[in-house]
Formats: C-alpha cells, sequence, structure tokens
C-alpha cells in the first residue's frame, strides 16, 4: 500500500497555484495578492480629530482646572468632511467632531467630556497637552509605503486597508472554484422520500461545506448514479466551469464503481490503495484539456471527509499561493486505550479539550453522527497497533 505521506507529495507536486486574475474588491475575501500594494496618499490624509470636542490652542486652556474652568468662545464648528479652512486665533476654539480637520493654529483637542458642551462659549475644565486627540497626517502609512506584501492572504482587515488607499481591484491569485460530485444509485436528495435500498446524500453538503472553510468556492450536483458513461458525460459539461473536482464513491474494488470505470481509459487518473484507516481506496490525478486536478474520494462519510483533511485541503492551500503540507497536529494525552491495524495509519475521531483527547465512541467509517460529535483526529502511526490510555498522541484539531 501508498504510504500516506507519499500520496501527499505526490498530489502537491502536481497541483499549481491558479493564475492570477484582476478581481473586485467585493469579491476579494478569500484571495491572495498576486501584487504588493502601495498607498498613493498618507493615512490620514491630514491632521484630524480623533474625538468629539474643541479644537484649542494647548496654551489657552493650560490653567482649566475643575473648580476655575477656562471660559473660550467658540467661533465655529467643524464637522467631518468640512472643506472650508478654519483659523483658530488665541484665546478662541471651534467645535470640532470626530474625523474632521484640525484648523490651523489648533494644537490640542478637548474632548467634549472635559467640558460643559456648550455651543457659543464653552467652559473646559482640564487642560489638553499639545497634540491631545489629534490624528496626524501620515501617522499610520506615508504615501508611497508599501501595505500589503504580495503573497498576502485577504482577509477583512485587508480589504478595509485596500479600500483606505483608494483600490476599487486588485491582482490576485482567486478562491478556487471546486465541483463536488457524489455517485451512487442508492442516493436521494434530502427532503425527497426514500425507497427500498435508498439513503439521503450527505457526502456533497460535507464536502461542498469543507471546502468553503477551507477558502474555495464550492458548488454541488445532485448525486450521479452507477453509468460510467453518464458520469463521464456529467462531469464533462461541468469541468469547464471548475479549478478542482472531488468525487465520493465509485472508486473500492466491486462491481458499480462508476468513477474508477469512466476515469482508469483517459490514463491520467491512478486509482490506489493507502495505508490508512479510514479512507484506503483513494484516487488522484488531472482531467481535460487544462488538466483540472480531480480528489476521487472513498463513498464512506467518515472516509471521505478524513481524506479531505489530509489531501484535498493542503492541495487548495497550494492552488490559492498558500504553504501547503500535512494538516497541522498538537499533542495531546489520550483518555483512553486505542486499537489500530498494523501497517496503516488510523484516524480516529476523538474530543480535543486542552491537552487531553477523548476518542468518540463509533469509529466506523460510516458513523457520521460520531464524526460529527468530534473535534479532532487522533493520529496512530502505521507501526503501532495498540496505544494505552495515558500516552502521548499526536492530533489534528478539525
Amino acid at each position: 500500500m501508498k504510504p500516506v505521506d507519499a500520496h501527499l507529495a505526490e498530489i502537491l507536486r502536481t497541483v499549481r497555484p491558479l493564475d492570477p486574475v484582476e478581481i473586485d474588491l467585493d469579491r476579494a475575501l478569500g484571495a491572495v495578492l498576486a501584487e504588493s500594494v502601495t498607498s498613493p496618499v498618507a493615512l490620514p490624509p491630514f491632521d484630524n480629530s480623533a474625538m468629539d470636542g474643541y479644537a484649542v490652542r494647548a496654551k489657552d486652556v493650560e490653567t482649566a482646572t475643575e473648580d476655575r474652568p477656562v471660559l473660550l468662545p467658540v467661533v465655529a464648528d467643524v464637522p467631518a468632511g468640512e472643506h472650508a479652512p478654519h483659523v483658530i486665533e488665541p484665546g478662541s476654539v471651534t467645535r470640532i467632531m470626530t474625523g474632521a480637520p484640525v484648523p490651523e493654529g489648533a494644537d490640542a483637542v478637548v474632548p467634549v467630556e472635559w467640558t460643559d458642551g456648550g455651543t457659543v462659549r464653552v467652559a473646559i475644565h482640564r487642560p489638553a497637552e499639545a497634540g491631545n486627540a489629534i490624528r496626524r497626517s501620515g501617522e499610520d502609512v506615508r504615501a508611497g509605503d508599501v501595505v500589503l506584501d504580495s503573497g498576502t492572504l485577504i482577509g477583512p482587515a485587508q480589504l478595509g486597508v485596500l479600500a483606505g488607499v483608494g483600490r476599487r481591484a486588485v491582482r490576485a491569485l482567486p478562491r478556487p472554484r471546486v465541483l463536488v460530485l457524489s455517485t451512487g444509485a442508492e442516493l436521494v436528495d434530502p427532503g425527497l422520500p426514500l425507497g427500498p435500498g435508498q439513503i439521503w446524500e450527505s457526502n456533497s453538503y460535507t464536502l461542498v461545506a469543507a471546502v468553503r472553510e477551507a477558502g474555495g468556492e464550492a458548488y454541488r450536483r445532485s448525486a450521479v448514479g452507477d453509468d460510467p458513461a453518464l458520469f463521464l458525460e456529467i462531469l464533462t459539461g461541468l469541468l469547464p466551469e471548475a479549478d478542482a473536482v472531488i468525487t465520493s464513491g465509485g472508486i473500492s474494488m466491486g462491481a458499480y464503481e462508476p468513477v474508477k470505470e469512466a476515469l482508469t481509459p483517459l490514463g491520467t487518473v491512478r486509482f490506489e490503495k493507502v495505508a490508512m484507516q479510514p479512507g484506503m481506496p483513494q484516487g488522484f490525478g488531472v482531467v481535460g484539456e487544462r488538466e483540472v486536478p480531480i480528489f476521487t474520494l472513498p463513498g464512506n462519510p467518515v472516509s471521505s471527509y478524513v481524506s479531505f483533511v489530509l489531501y484535498v485541503r493542503p492541495a487548495l492551500a497550494r492552488m490559492r499561493g498558500l504553504p501547503a503540507g500535512p494538516p497541522p497536529m498538537v499533542t495531546a494525552t489520550t483518555t483512553a486505550a486505542l486499537r489500530s491495524p498494523s501497517g496503516k495509519r488510523s484516524y480516529l475521531r476523538g474530543v480535543l479539550d486542552g491537552d487531553r483527547v477523548a476518542p468518540v465512541r463509533g469509529q466506523g467509517s460510516h458513523q457520521l453522527a460520531a464524526l460529527a460529535a468530534a473535534n479532532a483526529l487522533i493520529v496512530v502511526p502505521e507501526d503501532a497497533t495498540e496505544v494505552p490510555a495515558g500516552a502521548a498522541v499526536e492530533v489534528i484539531p478539525l
């Protein structure tokens, strides 16, 4: 059987980052920058008030106290977005709002909380040092500064910076578009009545959610039956809109394995046994003129999800231009004894709580409810068949 690490290495050698495109800011969340972004202006672009209050000359209010406030006339209001220039003469103030430009001559802002809130004349009860509550031009970013480097993952804060420096679109690696197809004549869409021998199809919903959680854009199609020709026809028709394909089911050793039967003649997809449990049958390769990566995963729900964590998630990271490798692991103490078949790396479902992990009841590859109760995979290496309670184990947090 093929080692787990070798299978992942082959996948990561095959997949490649997507080509960068120009992406509108509204669709850039989760994309990875393919350019360094500089600011054309200073941020803030002008000195502005950090608080609602009064723009003053600090010298005019240096003697202010609670008992003996300084009384000064309010000569103007300066709202945010004000264009008209204002000048503060000695012995006067302007009322100023958060974000409004600081008038010429003012060197401090007195918060409204330090005053009586007057609009014609204001009583100031505390002194303000020069620079108080003033955001200086360029104190965040200077004109020409690089605000985001190429290779940066665009999250909410990065979107804010891009908008703040005036960008409406950026050159970036887009989120991969992933087609998810389940196979099996026994599968019925949720919400429809079940006939004899049928089950509701769940894998595509799990995998679509996993793709989106991993930063991709996923879409599903209703389950395909056991006809290899129909499967290939549907795949071929949808392939132009996909950057990657995930299938579940149809790759084992028995009869009625449509994915394996349809793709084996192409010669670009390999079906192998990987030394892991759950998820021993695996397939991977490329399809179509664009050589779209295809991950053919087992049909059992736990097997397909574990396979996604081990192989598809790292591949999507590589396609997004991010660091890619085996899932990060932490060390924990198992609260119960563990068993594993010799020669296979087991991924047991567990509940990780701090530095302790407890295996869940129900480790079958079909037991989806047990998977839903878990938040981690406990890794038992190939050369271990038994692990005693209290032993240190490697754990993949989910």
